[in-house]
Formats: structure tokens, C-alpha cells, sequence
């Protein structure tokens, strides 16, 4: 989908209300119709070559976009300064279909050691496979990385904050050392999204996101989007459409929808976790909050430099806690689900365990850890629901 620019400059918060709308004169809905298609029909053969040349402009076939593609496109594009956007069915799909469109055989990739564990095991099994070695990085990277460069660098993958345990790397920093050399950097920018952390305006080359989490927001959709610089944007594409990866324009719609109110949520996740953050600190189990947005992380300088703002993930370190303990903890929640994803409107939690996982960073003393999602209830019934947890721990 092609990038349009926004007539005129508007803060991000309106732009997200005014962008990827319907643009032709008279009545017309507020928000753009929901097109679904597979075939297209032509009037002509040459209306139908035509097509066929530009397949990425207009329409063309089902597989390549219709105008509620387009519209997503538009809006995503304005929101992160984007030459344009490729969509995926999934977060996932998105980092491997990224990386294989910009890397081959007898390439080496660096990739941070904090990344989401199937983008790690995507790098170590299924591009090893193809013959593309992956070295990681320190999940505190800066630009230093200029030394691990070496003649077969092609690309550097980032997530910042980290997957789980939240460390943020000098973005600016990597992509100066990087562009200097000619080497994409790839920043996986859910947890921020182009709202909160223009990566691209830092120097990335793409920006990738996982739209099942914030920008759809509700929990019942699975979205991924490349959001790419113009120089790799066509390489991205195409291997997009030879892989066949598609979104339907029901998930593409919701997505916009949601979309409208991504810096309102966002406002609202990130007040509910502040809120439970510093009750959690004060509770004898809890060692420490993982979460580069909180005043006492070791990184909070850097992230107040390079983010806007924040939302409700965040993870804590409890002191060690014995299976049963975490298990009367976590089946006591009941505000708090179970569950793997976030981003949606509900609280979740979820424990996890690093060790082992990591290769720049020593996790083997941590304690017990868990990831926890503040929703958009009321925050002093999740605080209930902790405490209420809590409780029942402690009488195991």
C-alpha cells in the first residue's frame, strides 16, 4: 500500500482520528467501507495488463489489498512516517516474512539477545537452515555494536523494549553505526508502537508490528505489518505476495478501528500500571519492576530520551517463589487472566522463566518472574485482585 501524506501537519493524537478516511467529495460515512474481495473484474484487457503492471496500486487482486488495505495503510503510514506497509497475519509473520525478503544464504544477522522467543527460535532453526548465521547482541546494545560487525553483517534485528524482561538498546545509536555500513536495522516496536517510538525517524529501516496487541486493541485479531523506509520497501513487498501472505479486509477494518483510539487506550493502560507498579514494589516478595518506563529502572533516562510514552505491560521480579506458591497465586486472580498475547483491553498475567534463554545476559539467580498486562478496569479492583492473590500465596 502506497504512503499519502496528511494535508497538513496535526499532532499524532489527531492525526490518528483524521487519517485513512475517505477522501472524495459529498456524504460519505465517517469511517471508510469494509471491501472484501478475491477476484476483481476488469472492463478491458488492457485495463486488466494495466492492473497487472502496478499490482501494488489500486486494485488488482484480493491477495494484494483492497481500498480498506489501503485505508490501514494510509493511516499506519502517516502515524510512523512509513514509505509504505505490508501486512501479515501475524506478528510473527511479519518479523519472519521481513527477514526473509532481506537476507540469504551465507548472510550473518545480529540479533538481540532479548527478542521474542519464536523470533529467536525463527532465527536459530529456520533461517539456519537457509544457511543464515545469527549472532546475538547484548539486549543493552548501543552503538559499540560498530564492533561486531563483520563482512557478512547484513542485517541487525532490534526489540526494545525487550520481550519479557524489558531491556532497552540505544536505538539511535545502533542504526547510526548501522547505516554507516549500509545495514538495515529491523526494530520489532510492539511495545511502544509508532505512537510512542518513531523508529524510523531514528534510522530503522522497518519497523515491525504486532497489531494483534495495541493498534487493534481488543483482543480478537491477529494482524502483523511491516512499516518500511523506501529503500527496502519493494523487497519486502515482494516477497510479501510469493510467500502468499494475506489479512483479510475484516481484520484490516477492525484494525483502523481500533487504531482511532490507540492514544487513549494507551493513556489509560499505562496510568492502571503505574498505579499497580507502586503497590507491587512494596510487597516483601516483589525484588524488583522490570520496566524501562518506571523511575527506578536502570534505564529510564534512556527510555524518557527515545519514548513518548507508555502502557500496561510490564514484568516483576518476585523473590523465588516454589511451584505452589505461583500456582496459588496465579489461580487466585480473577481479574487478571491467564494467557499468552496482550494489549487488549483486559488485565493478564503470566509467568515465565529465562534461564537458559539468553546468551548476553546472566538470568541463572533471578527469581521467580512474571509478566503482567494492566487493562482498562478499574485499577483499584485489579489491586484488589493482587492483593486477594497475594493473600492466598502467602497461606501456602
Amino acid at each position: 500500500m502506497s504512503a499519502q501524506e496528511p494535508d497538513r501537519q496535526m499532532r499524532r493524537s489527531t492525526l490518528l482520528k483524521h487519517t485513512g478516511k475517505p477522501s472524495s467529495p459529498g456524504a460519505k460515512p465517517v469511517n471508510p467501507p469494509l471491501v472484501r474481495a478475491s477476484t476483481v473484474l476488469f472492463d478491458s484487457l488492457q485495463e486488466l495488463h494495466e492492473a497487472s503492471a502496478r499490482p501494488f496500486q489500486g486494485l488488482y487482486y484480493g491477495r494484494f489489498g483492497t481500498p480498506t488495505h489501503e485505508a490501514l495503510a494510509h493511516a499506519l503510514n502517516a502515524l510512523s512516517g512509513a514509505a509504505g506497509s505490508v501486512f501479515y497475519p501475524s506478528g510473527l509473520a511479519a518479523i519472519a516474512g521481513t527477514l526473509l525478503s532481506l537476507v540469504e544464504a551465507g548472510d550473518e544477522i545480529l540479533v538481540a539477545d532479548c527478542v521474542y522467543g519464536p523470533t529467536r527460535n525463527f532465527c536459530t532453526q529456520d533461517l539456519a537452515r537457509l544457511g543464515v548465521r545469527t549472532r546475538f547482541f547484548s539486549a543493552t546494545e548501543g552503538g559499540q555494536i560498530a564492533a561486531q560487525f563483520s563482512a557478512d553483517t547484513r542485517l541487525v534485528f532490534c526489540e526494545s523494549p525487550g520481550s519479557l524482561t524489558m531491556e532497552l538498546q540505544d536505538l539511535p545509536a545502533i542504526c547510526a553505526a548501522a547505516n554507516a555500513r549500509d545495514i538495515p536495522v529491523l526494530v520489532d516496536n510492539t511495545w511502544a508502537t509508532p505512537l510512542h517510538a518513531p523508529v524510523l525517524a531514528m534510522g530503522a529501516a522497518v519497523d515491525i508490528q504486532a497489531g494483534t496487541k495495541y493498534l487493534t486493541g481488543h483482543a480478537d485479531v491477529m494482524l502483523g505489518a511491516a512499516l518500511c523506509r523506501d529503500d527496502v520497501l519493494e523487497r519486502v513487498r515482494r516477497r510479501s505476495q510469493s510467500l502468499g501472505y494475506c489479512v483479510s479486509a475484516d481484520d484490516a477494518y477492525l484494525a483502523l478501528r481500533g487504531l482511532r483510539t490507540l492514544d487513549v487506550r494507551l493513556r489509560t493502560h499505562a496510568h492502571n500500571a503505574r498505579v499497580l507498579k507502586d503497590w507491587l514494589r512494596d510487597q516483601p516478595e516483589v525484588r524488583r519492576i522490570l520496566d524501562p518506563a518506571d523511575p527506578a529502572h536502570p534505564q529510564h533516562a534512556l527510555w524518557q530520551r527515545d519514548f513518548s510514552g507508555a502502557n500496561g505491560l510490564f514484568s516483576v521480579e518476585f523473590e523465588p517463589l516454589s511451584p505452589a506458591r505461583l500456582a496459588a497465586f496465579a489461580d487466585s486472580l480473577s481479574l487478571f487472566g491467564l494467557g499468552y498475547s496482550w494489549g487488549g483491553y483486559e488485565s493478564l498475567c503470566l509467568p515465565f522463566d529465562v534461564r537458559g534463554q539468553r546468551e548476553g545476559t546472566d538470568w541463572s539467580d533471578c527469581g521467580t518472574c512474571v509478566r503482567f498486562h494492566a487493562g482498562l478496569e478499574d485499577p483499584e479492583d485489579l489491586l484488589a485482585d493482587l492483593a486477594h492473590a497475594l493473600a492466598a500465596l502467602r497461606a501456602v
